[in-house]
């Protein structure tokens, strides 16, 4: 037996007393106790806001995704170990895989979002704000990192994943943060903070870490702070009512346990592909972790008249789920975590069992294979049978957390989507059918209760993840009784920890704040063309003025026959009536592709290659006597971390640049008077965003 270590201040530290005994959940042996007796949770959260914080927000999103690409690669080669331990909280090897490579994994897609994000400690979000009538005044909104740290309260079920999905982001945004995993699996959490700590690929005071009671933590918050609850609604309810959270405006994010419910669409019959697909979800669902999932599907609705064949179905299939000790072969459902979950699960059981009927299990007459079903902390999978879930409603209301679902059928549409909702919000729904209508129904009518609604028939099944799985690109969270909190989503998620101040200047001050051009800024000219410049010599606003050209009758007509293009309105004068045209119009692309002409500078540079189109508009005609010219800006430079492959099999390093192509009305007066033509010459007919990679000076 060991005690487990809380991590705090830069400081490997044991409690001042014994702490809290935890034990084996496969065989009931006393692994260890944890204590945080003696920590200052004061001291901890300025050291966190003093010592990690600065550093974080130092660094570049690229930077802080590369760290986190560095981190995920160093624990996955020490997976082997952490597999080892997690057997101890009851899971089989899949359950483990999907905590701690899930884990992990949340790591690698954050670390990918860099890609998505300016190389800047800051980013900025959505578009520039036209504030004045000659665009001299303009707003945007720029997001800068939270000067606090992320409290993160964990449950006990994914003593990996819970951590990890959740630092993964406060990290990326340049949050530090102090973890707090359920005691009961925390020495789980103990053995990968210990292997992160010892990594030092994060800056010091990044990460810290509490394995006995935060009781106290909450009373030394700040608004800049952001707290993270993951567990029971109770439990979220109370800590989100805590005056010190009111008092400092502290964001605090809850994701509480819910009743997810499965619902069999009323198409499918037991001949069809979807029903044995629906069976085999609703049992991976009560077995998986023993139950113990957020995401666990706990009520199952079905069609009235399928309500048999799918207890049988399902009965079938849950009694060859062979329980007992992970490491024994044929072993496809662990423990419970430990005696006191089976415990509280025993007496919900009882609960429920007052106004349903259970007609799968017996908590009494099971078999374990490997252990002691004494010793450890074993159940068997219970389904019960509420024949009329609008009466009795208790399965609506309470949780047994583990291997316990509830069979209800409804008489149509209408009916299943109340029931969903009598949950009274969940983290996640599914429905199981192959008639897009009925889904499209479903998700409409009951998504307002519902985090995530999976929509599963045979063409997706075989690559779906599941109805239990959260996604790290998906918000995972859920309304009402799920905690009406968010994490993950990918871009979203990063923002829960980022102040978003909106500011207002002139362009050219906004795109020197954000090292973003902004249409009007002020132009930076050099006598060297942009194309013979390497990455690190351009400046954001460098911008080329091109000669002009004057678009003819065959330009276009030979633009339709390269093109394939002959709509009529460039070739057909005598269908224009009717139309906004006042005669034949080039091509809006033929004006794009003829602006790359004015732009580019053809010999061999720094300049590889077109990256692509972000963005195109073209908005105002241009008609044959017409002229065009280039304004080339410089919009932003991205780090690109992954080298392009030469035909010589060398590594180039490159970066990626945005180039703002605006082209104007370069027309003399006359000719614009000759169409009538509004505005002025030098006005925007076309504007897109374009991206080239570029090389870098510097090759090592």
């Amino acid at each position: 037996m060991n005690q487990l270590l809380n991590y705090a201040c830069g400081q490997w530290v044991a409690g001042a007393d014994k702490g809290q005994e935890l034990y084996n959940a496969i065989n009931g042996d006393l692994i260890a106790t944890a204590s945080s007796k003696g920590l200052d949770f004061g001291k901890m959260l300025d050291y966190a806001r003093t010592v990690g914080g600065p550093k974080l927000r130092k660094m570049t999103f690229q930077e802080r995704g590369l760290m986190l690409r560095a981190l995920a690669m160093h624990l996955l080669s020490k997976k082997d170990l952490f597999y080892k331990i997690s057997w101890a909280t009851g899971a089989t090897k899949i359950d483990s895989w999907v905590d701690i490579e899930g884990g992990i994994g949340n790591l690698f897609t954050y670390a990918s979002l860099r890609k998505q994000f300016p190389n800047e400690p800051f980013c900025y979000e959505g578009d520039v704000a036209r504030l004045s009538k000659n665009n001299t005044f303009i707003g945007h909104h720029i997001c800068v990192p939270k000067e606090g740290v992320a409290i993160h309260i964990n449950a006990f079920n994914f003593p990996v994943w819970g951590m990890l999905e959740k630092v993964a982001v406060n990290w990326f945004a340049g949050v530090p943060a102090i973890v707090k995993p359920a005691t009961l699996t925390s020495y789980l959490t103990e053995s990968v903070v210990k292997e992160i700590i010892a990594s030092k690929i994060l800056p010091e005071g990044a990460l810290q870490l509490i394995c006995g009671s935060a009781n106290g933590i909450l009373d030394h918050v700040i608004n800049q702070d952001v707290v993270t609850f993951t567990g029971s609604a109770s439990t979220g309810k109370m800590l989100k009512s805590h005056p010190r959270l009111m008092e400092e405006s502290v964001h605090f994010n809850m994701e509480a346990d819910s009743l997810n419910c499965c619902v069999l669409g009323p198409d499918i019959t037991p001949d069809k592909p979807e029903f044995d697909i629906f069976i085999k979800e609703v049992a991976r669902e009560i077995t998986t972790k023993a139950g113990q999932k957020c995401t666990a599907v706990r009520r199952v609705i079905v069609p009235e008249n399928m309500v048999e064949d799918v207890q049988i179905a399902l009965g079938k299939r849950l009694a060859q789920t062979v329980i007992g000790d992970p490491n024994v072969e044929g072993v496809k459902m662990g423990s419970l975590a430990g005696k006191s979950q089976l415990t509280e699960v025993r007496e919900k059981v009882e609960q429920l069992s007052k106004s349903q009927k259970i007609v799968i299990g017996n908590f009494e007459n099971f078999e374990v294979k490997g252990a002691d079903k004494n010793k450890g902390c074993f159940m068997p999978p219970i389904v019960f049978l509420n024949e009329n879930p609008f009466k009795n409603t208790d399965c609506h209301n309470i949780e047994a957390f583990g291997p316990v679902s509830t069979i209800m059928p409804y008489k149509n549409m209408d009916e299943a989507i109340a029931l969903s909702k009598l949950g009274k919000g969940s983290l996640v729904s599914s429905i199981v059918t192959a008639n897009d209508k009925a889904a499209k129904e479903y998700v409409l009518g009951a998504a307002c209760m519902h985090g995530r609604i999976l929509i599963l028939n045979n063409d997706c099944a075989k690559e779906s993840t599941g109805h239990g799985s959260p996604m790290p690109m998906l918000v995972h969270g859920g309304p009402g009784r799920a905690g009406g909190g968010e994490e993950m989503g990918g871009k979203r998620g990063v923002f829960h920890y980022l102040q978003r101040t909106a500011i207002q200047g002139s362009p050219t001050t906004i795109t020197n704040v954000l090292n973003s051009y902004q249409y009007g800024a002020k132009y930076i000219t050099k006598n060297v063309h942009p194309f013979r410049q390497y990455f690190e010599d351009l400046e954001v606003g460098e911008t080329l003025i091109t000669d002009t050209h004057t678009v003819s009758e065959d330009d276009i007509k030979n633009f339709a026959n390269l093109s394939g293009d002959k709509f009529y309105a460039h070739l057909q004068p005598d269908a224009l009536e009717g139309t906004i045209f006042k005669r034949t119009v080039a091509h809006g692309y033929f004006i794009l592709s003829r602006a790359a002409g004015l732009f580019v500078d053809p010999p061999k540079g720094p300049v590889l290659l077109n990256y692509g189109i972000d963005e195109c508009r073209f908005t105002k005609p241009i008609y044959p006597g017409m002229s065009i010219g280039v304004r080339f800006t410089c919009k932003e430079k991205i780090e690109n971390d992954k080298p392009l492959k030469a035909a010589n099999g060398e590594d180039v390093k490159v970066g990626i640049v945005k180039w703002v192509v605006d082209i104007y009305d370069a027309s003399e007066q006359s000719v614009r008077d000759q169409y009538g033509l509004d505005g002025a010459t030098g006005e925007t007919v076309g504007i897109a965003t374009i991206l080239t990679m570029v090389k870098k000076k510097k090759q090592d």
